[in-house]
Order: structure tokens, then sequence, then C-alpha cells
């Protein structure tokens, strides 16, 4: 760039008045002389470094600020560069040159300023509040800002720093890093507002570049600079994550009574640099445990503060998708285990068994990021645990799988017999395969829907008893002793429903209530077999009830038949038939419930449908559309009640003269208004047999309103709002499919459940010996207990005794066991192989993506800095050629003596 396109850049010079306008420009600048600067024409003549290269004598350099004519209008036309910059602030004409020099890369200039001007000083500022430094690093000179890093009372050091991170300057940013104020360290974990005592930071009212919070790593982690990021962690700098939300600590509260958009904005500014790929792959010793748990705190928070609910919900998507990205660079099954398991040295090393385990996979479905979990390397290692101890299944027809099933559903009894008597045996380990258990569990479930509709055959064709018949084995026989009695089938119902109880506890047990509750299939289970265990006991007090009225008949009466007696009244009830029975009555309130378990018995069946690739998107849709259902909800029921409310106020006067019983009682507007939304009460429901047109019209126009808000509005807006959840799942399907199945898979993943209700009641002997066990290991935990805490009531000498021998203190002291300390795990060698990879990909990537116009920038600062290079060599070689130039004239052309002076020497 030349002198004359950057003096037309910055507007450097403008044509005046001889003699109003230099007066100015003498004020403004320092008393500096313009007629001076005129008759300044080339680099040379200003001894190397000035800054103005005139055309004519007829122009000035121009002002910081411009100066119009008439002093009156000053503040009306002043330029825009008066908002930045007082009048009283202008610079010397050596700050102007300095600053100049600074920011175009002159090398010569800036070295020659910093040695020979006493006066200069370093720290001036340009229009824009930047010192030279800043102008240094900002157009990438570093052989400049390593001259002026040699000054003492350099300011504004920690401005620098984030202006060359934010550039991605690596080469400044090590230069910067070695300035002696960041020696101990402290300055580069603390942000410009926590370093308002010293010029550090230029932190005025006007405030700095950058956010007042922003600590130097935080800028690198948020600019994605891997090698900056790394730079500062081995300074020692590190990201403070942010207090809990509800935190009520003295600074918490302070910030957040001092202002509280900067308390928020400043936690933002944390979590963006937690949740950088960045400071999550060179920070943490577990970077996909580290993204996985910052990506549920995020969603937390973007629940908690619904305003910057996107802001955390990016960030929340940034961690899952670095997980994703470690994943995929996977090469091989142990860096997969790795990944998926986590670090399980001490778990193998208590005898778990890796299938158990899992645990990335287990927190990445509890956290929902559905991406990991579908992703193909997690899939293949989830379907390879699937088919364990099942050689060849996997490659079998979908007939050969189908007939499996169809056998162990047949041989179940006999299985589970086997099972009890050998768990260890080839047969026992094929049926702790998860693919066979969950066969097993399912022919279970299946034979249980087939024992709810065998209990129902018998009513198929209809019942020839009516409700006002009684019939009964013999004649002294109550009633209801014969209705209440419970049949094989209902007898194997009950004792699966013991079964399924059973299990469901264990489960809540091993699990704990909070993780229990959280999956709603557990829900449902444990809400369906209550309903069962309520219907059953009913039936029971019921059948125990008319046992004892048939006791008292059978110790009380006498007489051949029992219409031939008079009975108490809480006897003979129970010899009523069904339409005189009360409606509190258990046998009523048993058949109830009971069918709204076998409702929820069938409804279980979407529990299973995910094992299925045509199935499982569709159980997925259907769950979507229940929240929907639900959501929906809310709007329908206020709809719904208060024109249930109006109706039945305007027509309850009406009882008895209306066309119908419609909207005269509460009861009657429920159900006109809530069948009408399926087109199934009439108009005529409004009618009245007397002659109030008023009250009937109103009838006509509130019931015009509701069919057309519930009907035309809201019921069009629940179609709509299910079809686009619907063609949510529909346009990811198989993420979600892979994701609901996967969370079907790891449910028979863990160690138990091997055999399906009823069998899981009785206890097998494996079960005795692992119970025995964990007592022997609880009284051995309780006995070491004991033992240490008599050990710390010791001398603290004697205990130091009884803790180490002296074989141990010579192996502490062995250089061969600090060997054997500090070697990283088999888990962590595979983390730092995956994150250099994430590294040097991320890289390769940036690259890629950058546009060519940073590298031509780079390389134009550069032909700027050599050009003031060249110059300053070209004026030193023309000073030593005129110096030559005169020595060998003076030797060639000797002055001749002059003949007084000769006569006077």
């Amino acid at each position: 760039m030349s002198m004359k396109g950057r003096g037309s850049k910055y507007q450097k010079r403008v044509s005046f008045s001889e003699d109003e306008d230099e007066q100015c420009w003498k004020e403004e600048n320092g008393g500096v002389d313009a007629h001076h600067l005129k008759s300044v024409s080339t680099v040379s003549d200003s001894s190397g470094y000035n800054r103005y290269n005139m055309k004519s004598s007829d122009t000035f350099p121009h002002r910081r600020m411009t100066l119009p004519r008439e002093k009156g209008r000053r503040q009306a036309i002043r330029g825009p560069a008066f908002m930045f910059n007082a009048r009283g602030s202008s610079l010397t004409a050596e700050e102007e040159r300095f600053l100049d020099a600074a920011e175009y890369g002159n090398i010569p200039v800036v070295r020659k300023m910093l040695e020979e001007s006493p006066t200069l000083n370093v720290n001036c500022v340009d229009y824009m509040g930047q010192n030279g430094l800043q102008l240094a690093v900002g157009n990438e000179h570093l052989e400049v800002t390593e001259l002026l890093l040699r000054r003492d009372n350099l300011a504004r050091v920690g401005d620098a720093l984030l202006l060359a991170i934010s550039k991605g300057y690596v080469r400044i940013v090590e230069a910067l890093l070695g300035h002696p104020s960041f020696a101990g360290g402290e300055r580069l974990t603390r942000s410009p507002c926590e370093l308002q005592d010293d010029d550090f930071y230029s932190y005025d009212e006007d405030g700095t570049r950058f956010s007042p919070d922003i600590t130097p790593i935080i800028l690198a982690a948020h600019c994605q600079k891997y090698e900056v990021v790394h730079m500062l962690l081995m300074k020692g700098a590190r990201i403070e994550r942010p207090h809990d939300y509800f935190c009520k600590c003295a600074d918490c509260t302070e910030k957040q009574r001092k202002d509280s958009f900067s308390h928020s904005r400043s936690r933002i500014n944390a979590y963006r640099g937690l949740a950088s790929p960045a400071y999550l792959s060179l920070s943490s010793e577990d970077p996909v445990l580290t993204a996985l748990e910052l990506s549920n705190e995020l969603v937390k928070l973007a629940n908690i503060e619904k305003e910057f609910k996107n802001d955390y919900r990016k960030l929340s998507m940034q961690c899952k998708d670095f997980v994703v990205g470690v994943l995929d660079l996977c090469r091989d099954t142990e860096e997969v285990e790795a990944i998926l398991n986590g670090d399980i040295s001490t778990e193998l090393e208590e005898g778990r068994h890796h299938r158990s385990l899992l645990s990335r996979v287990k927190l990445a479905i509890k956290y929902e990021v559905k991406k990991f979990v579908a992703h193909p390397n997690c899939q293949q290692q989830l379907l390879k645990i699937w088919y364990e101890n099942l050689s060849g299944l996997r490659e079998q027809t979908t007939a050969v799988k189908c007939l499996v099933v169809l056998v162990v559903a047949l041989g179940l009894p006999l299985l589970a017999v086997g099972y009890w008597f050998a768990p260890c045996s080839r047969l026992g380990k094929i049926l702790r395969s998860p693919f066979m258990k969950f066969v097993a569990h399912a022919a279970s479930f299946i034979i249980f829907l087939c024992l709810l509709v065998f209990n129902a055959s018998d009513r198929f064709e209809g019942i020839t008893t009516l409700p006002n018949v009684t019939v009964t084995d013999y004649p002294l026989q109550i009633f209801r002793v014969k209705t209440t009695q419970f049949t094989w089938t209902e007898i194997l119902i009950m004792i699966w429903v013991a079964g399924m109880m059973w299990s469901e506890c264990k489960e809540l047990w091993t699990e704990g209530p909070r993780e229990y509750v959280m999956q709603l299939w557990n829900v449902l289970d444990f809400g369906m077999l209550s309903i069962f265990i309520a219907a059953f006991t009913a039936r029971f007090f019921a059948f125990l009830q008319a046992m004892k009225a048939q006791k008292y008949v059978d110790e009380k009466i006498h007489a051949p038949d029992l219409s031939l007696v008079t009975l108490p009244p809480d006897i003979k009830y129970f010899t009523y038939a069904r339409d005189k029975w009360l409606p509190s009555d258990p046998q009523l309130i048993s058949e109830g419930l009971y069918a709204i378990a076998v409702v929820l018995s069938f409804s279980r069946i979407a529990y299973i449908l995910p094992a299925n690739e045509s199935f499982g998107p569709l159980q997925i849709s259907l769950g979507r559309t229940v929240k929907d259902i639900f959501k929906f909800m809310v709007l329908f029921i206020m709809v719904f009640l208060a024109f249930m409310i109006g109706m039945f106020i305007l027509y309850s006067y009406y009882l008895g003269a209306k066309v119908n019983p419609a909207f005269t009682t509460v009861e009657e507007s429920f159900k006109t208004l809530f069948w009408s939304i399926f087109g199934l009460s009439e108009v005529s429901s409004v009618v009245l047999k007397y002659d109030h047109k008023f009250i009937e019209n109103i009838g006509y126009v509130l019931f015009g309103i509701y069919n057309v808000t519930m009907v035309v509005v809201l019921l069009n807006m629940l179609i709509a709002m299910i079809n686009s959840s619907y063609q949510e799942i529909e346009d990811d399907a198989d993420v979600e499919w892979k994701f609901a199945r996967s969370k079907l898979w790891l449910s028979y993943f863990d160690n138990g459940k091997t055999l399906p209700p009823p069998f899981s009641i009785i206890p097998s002997p494996k079960s005795f010996y692992l119970c025995i066990k964990r007592l022997i290991n609880l009284l051995r935990c309780r006995r070491h207990r004991l033992k240490k805490d008599v050990e710390l009531g010791m001398d603290n000498s004697k205990s130091m005794l009884n803790l180490f021998t002296q074989s141990s203190l010579r192996m502490l002291d062995s250089h061969s066991f600090n060997s054997i300390l500090n070697q990283p795990t088999r888990y962590q060698q595979i983390m730092k192989r995956l994150i250099k990879r994430y590294v040097l990909k991320a890289q390769v990537d940036k690259e890629n993506d950058e546009v060519n116009e940073g590298e031509l920038k780079e390389i134009k600062q550069d032909i700027s800095s050599l050009r003031y290079e060249l110059l300053e060599e070209k004026s030193q070689a023309t000073e030593e050629l005129s110096l030559l130039i005169q020595q060998l004239s003076d030797k060639l052309n000797p002055r001749p003596v002059h003949p007084h002076r000769a006569n006077e020497g």
C-alpha cells in the first residue's frame, strides 16, 4: 500500500486557508509548525521516519478532527471522529509518526524512535483509543511487537493479547505471553473488569474491544484456537465453571444486584468457553464424560434461563457434536469400547462383566445424545453384545429367528428349570444372552396376554344369564359365591402379575426411585400391575364377604330353599341379581379396574416394537403424538369448561322445558359438548319449548361458536401438531429408531433378569450363592471399617508403622514404583490418541474452510514491513555512498594551500 493510499484512507491531508487553518493545526498538534512539515517531501528529509509525503506546498496534513471555518457551527458539523476522541487529546507529530510506523510495520522507524527519542510516549493512542502495541498486533507485525515489548512501562498488554488471540496470530500470542506481566500467571485467569487498578487493560468508561468478563483463555476457546488454548493451559490458565444459577453466595448476590444482565452474559461467555471443542479436548482428562455432563447441564440452564434458551441449546448441541466427532475417529474395536465404557480398569478388577458397563452409552441415553447412540460405531458394538453367545444367529433369516422365538415360547418352563439347576452350563450362557432374555420376556408377556384373552373367551358368544337373573349350583348357595370365585385362568393371571411385580420391585431397588420414575415405561408397568392388584384385592374382598354370608346360611338356615326363609338384609344382599347391586360394590369396582388394567396390558406391547425397523418409527411417532395431545388438552379443557359452564348457566332453569335434557345439568352439558366434537350432538339441543327467543338465540350463537372453535380451529391445530411431530420423526427416522432400539437393548444388557415372570419368583441356587456372597462381603467391609477406626485412634507413628512396612517404604522410594504410578492407563492412552486425531482434523478442516483473504492480508503486511526495511537499507547505503564519494573526491582533488595562510604557517 502506497503512502498516498494510506493518506487517502485515513484522510490525513486536506487543503486549508493559509492563515486560519495553519494556526488551528499548530494548536491541535502540540505546537508543530505546519510550514516545517510542508518543507519535508521525502522520507530522508525527516531523518528516516517522517510520516507525511506532501504533493505540494499548498496542502497541509489533515488534523485528527476536522475544523470548520465558522466557530459558531463547530459542534454541528464536526466529523464523525469527534465522538471517539476529545479535542484536548490530540497527538504530537512525534506520536503520530510513531503510531503510523507501528501500524504499518515500519521496523527501522520504530526501532530508531524507541532508541533515540527519550520523550516518546509509547502508550499514546489514536482516535480509536489504540496504542502502538495494539496497532502492531492488529496488523500482525511480530518484529514491531517484540520491539515494543522490551519497554518497561508498556500499557495495555492484556488488550494486545486478546486482540492477537481473536485474530489467531499464534507467534504474536507466544511473544506476548513471554512478557514479564504474565510471569505469575495470575493475569491470565482474571478478566478486564477484575484488573481495573492498573493499565494492563484499557478498561474505562468506554470499555474494551471485548466483553469485560472475557479472559484470554475464554476468548481462545471461543475462537477455537487450539494452539493458543494449549499455550494458555500450559501457563496455568483455566476457565472457572460458573456457580449454580440459584447460588446465594456473596459474590453471586453482589453481581446479580449490581448488574443482572452482565452477570448472565458472563455466565454464557464462560459456558461458551467450557463447551468449546478446543477447551474440551485439551483441558479434560476424560473429554467424552465432561462433554456429556456439560451438555446436560446446559439443557437444564436452557429450561431455567428462558431468555437465553437458544444460546444454551446451541452450546449443548455443540458438546454433543464433539462427542460424536470423537467417536467417529475410532479405528478399531478397542477404541470404540474405550469410548462406550469409559475407564473400566477398576470395574474389571472387581469382577464386573464388561457387558454390564457401557457407562458412556447409558449416560448418552439418559441425556438423549441421540446421534452418539445411533452412530454406526456404537450400533455395531451394541449389536455384537446383543447376539452374545449366539454365534451365527445374527446372519440367519427372519424365518429362522421367528422359529427360535416360537421354540423358546413353547419350551419356556423347561428352559427355566434347566437354568435353575445349571446356571453356568452352556444352556445358562445362551439364556443369559441379551437376545434370548428379550425373547424369553417377550414370550412370557405374550402368554400373559393370551391368558387375558382366554379368561374372557367364555363370554365371546354372549352371556345367557341376564343381569336380573340369578343362577346357583344348589338351592342353599349364595349367588355371589358363584360369581366371585376365581377361575384357574385368573389364578394364572395373578401368578403372572405377582412375578411381574417382583421384577419391578427388584428394578426399583437396583436403579433407585428417581431413575426408575424417569422412565415412563416403568411408570406404566407399575401402574398397570397396581391396578391389577387392586382389582384382584377388591374381588377377593367381595369373595370373603360372600363366603361369610354363605357360612351364615350353612349354619343358621335349615330350609330346603333360600326363597322360603327371610334373611337379614346384609345377608340377603348377596343373593340379589346384578341389577340390584350397589354402585360401590367391590365386585363392580374390581371389574372396572380389571378392564382398565387389560387395556394398559395390551398397550404395553408398544414397548417391544422398537426392536423392529418397520414398527419402531411408528411407535416413536405414537409416543410423540401422545405428548402433543397432553399439551393440547390444556387449551382444550380451558375452552371446554368455559362453554360447558356458560351453557349450563343459560339452560339450568329450563329442566323439563326443552326438547331434550341437554345443558340442563352439568353432566348433560359435558356429554352434549363432548360428543358434539365428533358430530353426535343435535342442533335441537338448544331449542326451548317456551317462546324465549332471546335465550334460544344466545344458545344457538354459543353452540355455534363452540363448534367452530373446537372442530374448525382446535382440532385442526391438533392435527397440524401431530403432523409436525410425525414429520420430525420421519425426517430423522433412522436416528430416532436406533436410539429407541438401543434403550430397549440396554435394558437386557445388565446382569440378572435372565428368567422372565412368573419363573423369576422362585430364587435359583445362583441367587442364594450371590446373596450369601454379598452378606460375607458386607461383614468384611464392616470389620475392615472397625479395624480402620481403631487404627485411626492410635498414635500417628504407630499407625504409620502398621500401614507401611519397611519393604513398602523402600518401594515407595524406588524410581520404578514412581514410574508405575505415573504410567497412564490404557484408557488414557486411547483418549490421548483420539484427541490428537480430533485436533488435527479440526485444524485441517479449518484450513480448508478459511478463505485466502487472511493469507493475502498476511502477505501484504509482510511486504509492507519489507518495504520499510528496504527503504532503511537504501537510505543507509545512500549515505555510505555519499560519504565514499566525498572521501574519493577529497583524495582526487586536494584543496590548494592559500599563500597567506602558508606565510602565516
